[in-house]
């Protein structure tokens, strides 16, 4: 505002500038020179107040002192609406930034608390896009919004207040001319949105390409895929090279066509103006009329900066749509209002009449199984049988559709995530590891662990051999996912990884399906290990494996069909047997 104040008062010297330059003060100006107005709250007084002092400067010091008194406040008023503008934009700035940094917070968070089906429905190029771009089209957007919202109206507003003190008829006729442009602006913008959302669609095509790719190299090559690859991220990329290019030219044509449209208002008030001028019709004077056209001309700079603004807000309410339709994503699977903290496990797990469906099709039915404390309960059968589905509804990854799971006589939906959570480690078959060191890796979220807990961890788990041979022992970074190491060391830190949370429960995708025969054998002891004295819930791939469980589930099309020992279920001659001699063939 006061930036504003200070702005329109640079331009409002001009006329009592142009009046001493040419010898054209007005018996009015004249008449205002000699007689010291009464206080008031408006424009009217501060004029007066400025011609008194004025005249006041013209009697003791002549015209060319009155000429340096006006440059003096001219230089005055440019500093210190310059000064209002940058605190003003540092306000802007610090807004900005807190905006954004809430903003990708919330949808970060919002990440973490979805279920693992959201992540399999979407890809993760369209997720990143919304991360990325998305939230830096809001960016930009909050700061044209600001400026319409704020910066540009002030200005807009005190321009028109001094023009219409100026010359109320010459503004009318103005305002009659100014809509015409303000809606060829806004048919502009609104095709913009549409086209911006496209883009953002081509964008996350694009990423998704690029993850798949970066993921999928070793394949990619080994197939000799790369034209195939690159023929489909060229095509993805000229589509968004369209997309871009044709919102490019359309925001592109809002500042020209504003400022043509400006120019030609300014020119036909001109016309108007000045014909009123030389026909003595006018309620200016010549240097009046110069100083309306100037301040009249300011206009049209708030005008265009505000159609930029509205082109710009167009494309952030598409990436704004994308970005609050994640954050408005309800998770699935979430604590009640009333959840409580599971108590510690000291009993049995129980699955009561389970069924579970993704969407119309049956992954599990009927299930009824109860895992006593410190036993461990192996799961096989041929793929698609449901197997990870029943060990992922344990900590709550999914939610049954049908019957129960209660840990001690508890339904695990009555009590909070973390508290269920908190309770289990998991050992998935794909090891899971972040670019960091192995230390981090190993103490991951336990930020209190001391290296000798580390140290004692991966010694349980074989890995600390191989860690002290590493070029920074513990302190080793591991790259993208592990890429550093073998699949036998990345399996043997997750595992390191579980021992150091030390859970009485554990759920292990079998981790040794993938591993050569010495990695398998380094990682079923480490595994071992880890077993001693938990319950465990094991998926198993090698039927060698888990031949020691207390009791084996055989899952086949949802459903158990043989439960026992390796011993009884091998004498049954079922299925169990027949996997049996498959992998021994």
């Amino acid at each position: 505002m006061l930036a504003t104040v200070f702005g329109i008062m640079n331009f409002s010297l001009l006329m009592p500038l142009l009046s001493v330059l040419f010898d054209q003060v007005t018996p009015a100006e004249a008449a205002q020179m000699t007689r010291k107005p009464e206080f008031s709250f408006t424009l009217g007084f501060i004029k007066q107040f400025f011609y008194y002092n004025f005249g006041s400067i013209i009697q003791e010091q002549g015209k060319l002192g009155a000429l340096k008194f006006i440059c003096l406040i001219l230089i005055g008023s440019v500093f210190l609406a310059n000064v209002f503008r940058y605190l003003g934009l540092r306000i802007e700035g610090v807004v900005r930034a807190k905006v954004i940094k809430r903003l990708r917070m919330a949808v970060y968070e919002r990440l973490t608390q979805l279920q693992l089906g959201f992540f399999s429905n979407q890809r993760k190029g369209h997720v990143m896009s919304i991360l990325t771009n998305d939230v830096q089209e809001v960016e930009n957007s909050v700061v044209s919004t600001l400026n319409v919202l704020f910066r540009e109206p002030f200005l807009l507003i005190g321009y028109f207040v001094v023009l219409f003190y100026l010359s109320p008829s010459m503004t009318f006729f103005s305002l009659l001319v100014l809509p015409i442009s303000g809606g060829i602006i806004a048919l502009i913008s609104k095709k913009l949105r549409k086209q911006s959302s496209s883009g953002q669609d081509a964008l996350g095509s694009i990423l998704s390409i690029i993850d798949e790719t970066l993921g999928g190299m070793r394949v990619i090559k080994g197939f000799n895929a790369q034209p195939y690859v690159i023929h489909k991220f060229e095509q993805s990329n000229n589509w968004y090279a369209r997309v871009a290019t044709a919102i490019f030219n359309r925001r592109g044509m809002a500042s020209p066509v504003s400022e043509f449209l400006g120019v030609t208002v300014v020119a036909g008030i001109l016309y108007y103006g000045g014909s009123l001028v030389l026909g003595g019709n006018s309620d200016l004077e010549a240097s009046e009329l110069i100083g309306y056209l100037i301040i009249f001309s300011q206009v049209l700079s708030p005008v265009k900066a505000m159609s930029n603004a509205f082109s710009n807000i167009q494309r952030g309410l598409v990436a704004g749509e994308r970005v609050l339709e994640l954050i408005d994503t309800e998770p699935l699977i979430r604590d009640k209002s009333d959840s409580k903290t599971l108590p510690a496990f000291t009993q049995s797990i129980e699955f009561k009449n389970v069924g579970f469906k993704y969407g119309a099709e049956p992954i599990l039915q009927d299930i009824n199984l109860t895992i006593e404390k410190g036993k461990t309960i192996a799961l096989v059968g041929p793929s698609g049988g449901g197997k990870s589905t029943l060990a992922d509804l344990l900590p709550r990854f999914y939610d049954p559709t049908e019957g129960t799971i209660s840990i001690d006589g508890v339904d695990l939906r009555d009590c909070s995530l973390h508290s269920i959570r908190e309770q289990m480690g998991i050992v998935t078959q794909e090891s899971i590891l972040f670019n960091d060191t192995i230390f981090n890796n190993i103490a991951f979220n336990k930020t209190d662990a001391t290296e000798a807990e580390v140290i004692a961890a991966a010694k349980i788990a074989n890995a600390h051999e191989f860690i002290m041979q590493s070029p920074d022992g513990y302190q080793t970074i591991i790259g993208d996912r592990g890429g550093k190491l073998s699949g036998g060391q990345r399996q043997r830190l997750s595992i390191a990884r579980a021992i150091l949370k030390n859970p009485p429960i554990l759920i292990m995708d079998e981790a040794t399906s993938a591993l050569d025969t010495e990695s398998e054998k380094l990682v079923q002891e480490a595994l071992t290990n880890l077993m001693k004295n938990r319950t465990s819930l094991v998926i198993a791939h090698r039927l060698s494996t888990i031949q020691h469980a207390d009791e084996i589930i055989v899952l086949q099309a949802g459903r158990i069909v043989e439960r026992g020992n390796h011993a009884a279920l091998v004498q049954q001659g079922g299925l169990y047997f027949k996997l049996t001699q498959m992998q021994h063939a």
